[in-house]
């Protein structure tokens, strides 16, 4: 390699003060691509939500930048202020784009840090009469009895870390390659930075952040919706989560629109992005990949009857329906322990939910919350390794699982059927079945599903065997590092020789 090319990545709420998932992906791509030199950033909600940071960072990360997107500081002094009129022509122009969803009508300037520092500015968009004008017009647009107030806080808050963010496109990095690992607000600045440097923009979805986002949104507590029961109706949902739902949306449309190449973990995700509207010439598929010879070790053919659900404790993971299924399986096979190996600070109140739920169901001496562990003192235990999502990407934990010889017992999401009972090819799919696919929230047929790879010994060791094949032939790491090189090659204009 002639040139040693930079990378930026922009992550999201992950890496480096965030255990897990993406950010396990993160790290692994960066120590595994040692010939590359990566930037970072990292964009979080308020500096008070992180502690420290998680991972020890490698030596080809030359950089870290951090922005807090909703802390308290560089908000303008209130003050009455007439918009100029590129503002109200700026606003104009939003407005037929939300209303139209259409790429023709897309404002290419709204992927421009200058559009936010010199069309439409913080200070216009607080304070001025046109940006209170245009907020009523869109809340009187619709109609329920969702609060007026409620409404002109949520759009002041989703928008105000967009202007914190165009400020930091502005400024200057040396970055060859532009990488993100989702839209949302992470895309939104790539998508900036892709404007402002011309850099090529490379963005990988591990989900469809757009409709995660949406699933969030209507189960979120801390949105307010003024209707009563009897008015409630999952089609009518309120103007506030309904402003937030047409924000992310907004977002990911941009991110699609900017990026020169985007990347799904599996067909059916790029398939669902293509159906959000991203370029299909653009899309393409690159799975994860796990480190096969370091998780070797942890393959055992005596278990006892554990049952592992590694992941955070929120609504979106579904921990209450894992907790039913224990307790069905605890009464057909009473030695069963279900492990809960996950961050509970994310959602406190659900949480505490869950853990009142193992107590009103007599479950205390069954199950376990462990919080973070490392997977190297959980996966030589796990005779199951079990997911009761409601949404996922391509779950790492199930590759682990796999090459560990781990069976998994997941809900039908993402990529989770192709994992399980295989997809890649007609080879994949005669290699069988590596454990069990159940429906969403179904307590009843998970634990049929537990009941079954505990009570026959056979057919746990047959799915063990076609997991650790199936894992080793499709989502080894060398593939997938070597598939990110020739990506990172490719936009960065260099060939491999």
């Amino acid at each position: 390699m002639s040139k040693r090319l930079k990378i930026l990545i922009i992550g999201e709420g992950t890496y480096p003060y965030v255990k897990g998932g993406v950010s396990s992906w993160i790290h692994e791509l960066i120590c595994g691509l040692p010939d590359f030199d990566f930037h970072l950033i990292f964009v979080g909600s308020k500096k008070s939500d992180y502690g420290e940071k998680e991972y020890e960072l490698p030596s080809n990360l030359l950089s870290l930048e951090e922005y807090y997107l909703f802390d308290e500081y560089d908000i303008p002094e209130p003050k009455p202020i007439k918009a100029k009129k590129s503002f109200i022509e700026s606003l104009k122009k939003i407005s037929v784009w939300l209303e139209s969803r259409s790429k023709d009508s897309f404002p290419k300037e709204l992927a421009t840090p200058e559009f936010y520092t010199q069309k439409l500015t913080y200070e216009e968009f607080l304070y001025s009469f046109e940006s209170w004008e245009f907020i009523v017009h869109s809340y009187l647009k619709k109609s329920d009895t969702s609060s007026f107030i409620d409404y002109f806080w949520t759009i002041r808050n989703m928008h105000a870390p967009l202007w914190r963010i165009a400020k930091s496109a502005l400024k200057t990095r040396d970055f060859d390659i532009i990488h993100s690992p989702s839209t949302g607000y992470a895309g939104f600045l790539a998508a900036l930075l892709h404007g402002y440097t011309k850099r090529p923009f490379l963005l990988t979805e591990h989900g469809i952040y757009t409709k995660e986002r949406k699933i969030d949104m209507l189960d979120a507590k801390w949105i307010s919706d003024a209707k009563t029961f009897l008015q409630k109706d999952i089609s009518n949902i309120s103007h506030t989560k309904e402003a937030w739902i047409a924000f992310f949306e907004s977002l990911g449309d941009m991110a699609y629109e900017s990026a020169d190449k985007i990347v799904s973990l599996y067909e059916k995700a790029r398939s669902t992005q293509i159906l959000y509207g991203a370029d299909p010439k653009k899309c393409m598929v690159v799975p994860n990949g796990v480190d096969i010879e370091k998780l070797r070790k942890f393959r055992k053919s005596e278990k006892e009857n554990i049952i592992v659900l590694i992941g955070r404790v929120v609504p979106i993971k579904d921990i209450k329906t894992f907790i039913k299924a224990l307790k069905i399986t605890v009464g057909k096979i009473p030695d069963t322990q279900g492990w809960i190996v996950g961050p509970e600070d994310e959602d406190p109140a659900y949480a505490k939910e869950c853990r009142y739920l193992v107590q009103t169901m007599g479950l205390e001496d069954n199950i376990k919350f462990l919080g973070y562990k490392n997977i190297d003192e959980i996966l030589p235990e796990a005779k199951i390794v079990t997911l009761t999502s409601i949404s996922e990407g391509m779950p790492l934990v199930v590759l682990e699982g796999f090459a560990a010889g781990i069976p998994a017992v997941t809900t039908d999401v993402g990529s989770c059927s192709q994992l399980i009972n295989g997809g890649v090819d007609e080879e994949d799919r005669e290699l069988g079945a590596a454990g069990r696919v159940v429906p969403i929230a179904n307590p009843v047929m998970t634990a049929y599903a537990y009941i079954d790879l505990l009570e026959d010994e056979v057919q746990w060791r047959k799915c063990s065997e076609v997991a650790i094949k199936r894992v080793e032939s499709y989502y080894n790491m060398e593939k997938f590092l070597n598939n990110y090189k020739s990506l990172y090659l490719q936009m960065g204009g260099i060939w491999q020789e």
